[in-house]
């Protein structure tokens, strides 16, 4: 990738993360906004893990997947929420080129993950409702490890691709960043690097990532679909397919914000902000909020810590 400037990135030690365009007096409102989002982000994805490590109920494969996924959550929103939050009061609004190049890595490393973690879950819910008879077999402890350890896995691979290439780029243009965390488009803004190359290997990479992932739940719910359509009783259908409206919606919520963000104008800043801000912490605000409300055996459960909890007092 070759240079248009003469400086490289090396002469770069810290970026301006300039946020939101928004006057003064709303960044209290902004940052009493992140605030309780965020709030909300550590209480149900820390309560969703405690209740599934505590309750033996929980003890199965849609569970240690649902854990994974909360544990994500929270590790990729806690890249962004505090930083940006930092910002809202501080003058200077700096990250340092390290700090940069790390919360870049960390977010793309979860982000990555987690949709290939999404897969997992399509897959265990195709095993659970077309093959019922032989699911704790098929979906054996070991194969439910092996599915997490390969979601992290790839989505380290990607990562560090995705950082490696991004911060090799020549930053000669401008240290502001115009977004409230460092992503892949509003670093390309202030590249002075020839983007030509760097653009067709990183759309690769992503349809490289996305589209397996995408593949696999398509094909699950397919699958899904033929299977309950073949249930005579409606309270059979019923039944099967509650056990998957909550992974539908999970999904529906991330790849449609990843996908809003992407297919924004690169004219329109300010709306890729806010389409960010949906799969950054939107999403794991709402993940917890999702299966506890649609999913009957979390309910159960919180439904009788609240009442030990009422005993007690």
């Amino acid at each position: 990738m070759g240079d248009r400037g003469t400086s490289n990135h090396s002469a770069v030690t810290d970026f301006i993360l300039i946020g939101f365009r928004v006057c003064p007096e709303l960044h209290i409102l902004l940052f009493l906004l992140f605030l309780l989002v965020y709030a909300m982000i550590l209480l149900g994805n820390v309560g969703m893990m405690t209740i599934i490590m505590t309750d033996p109920r929980l003890n199965t494969p849609m569970y240690f997947f649902l854990g994974n996924l909360s544990f994500i959550d929270l590790f990729y929103s806690s890249v962004i929420a505090p930083k940006a939050m930092i910002n809202f009061w501080s003058e200077s609004k700096s990250i340092s080129f390290a700090g940069c190049l790390i919360q870049f890595f960390l977010f793309a490393l979860f982000i990555v993950t987690e949709g290939f973690l999404l897969a997992a879950m399509a897959y265990d819910r195709f095993i659970a409702i077309c093959n019922p008879l032989l699911y704790s077999v098929q979906m054996s402890t070991r194969l439910c490890i092996q599915l997490v350890a390969g979601s992290y896995f790839f989505g380290c691979i990607s990562s560090v691709l995705q950082t490696g290439m991004t911060f090799t780029l020549s930053f000669c243009a401008s240290r502001a960043i115009d977004h409230f965390y460092c992503d892949t488009r509003p670093l390309q803004r202030i590249s002075c690097s020839n983007l030509f190359i760097y653009r067709i290997v990183s759309f690769s990479l992503s349809g490289i990532i996305i589209m397996p992932t995408i593949i696999v739940i398509i094909i699950s719910y397919m699958y899904i679909v033929s299977t309950v359509l073949k249930i005579r009783s409606s309270e059979g259908r019923k039944k099967a397919f509650s056990t998957c409206s909550s992974h539908l919606g999970v999904v529906g919520v991330l790849y449609g914000a990843v996908f809003f963000m992407y297919l924004t104008p690169d004219r329109f800043p300010e709306l890729s902000k806010v389409a960010s801000l949906c799969y950054t912490l939107v999403t794991p605000m709402l993940n917890p909020l999702i299966y506890s409300l649609r999913n009957k055996d979390v309910k159960e459960v919180l439904k009788k810590l609240l009442e030990k909890r009422n005993t007690i007092v």
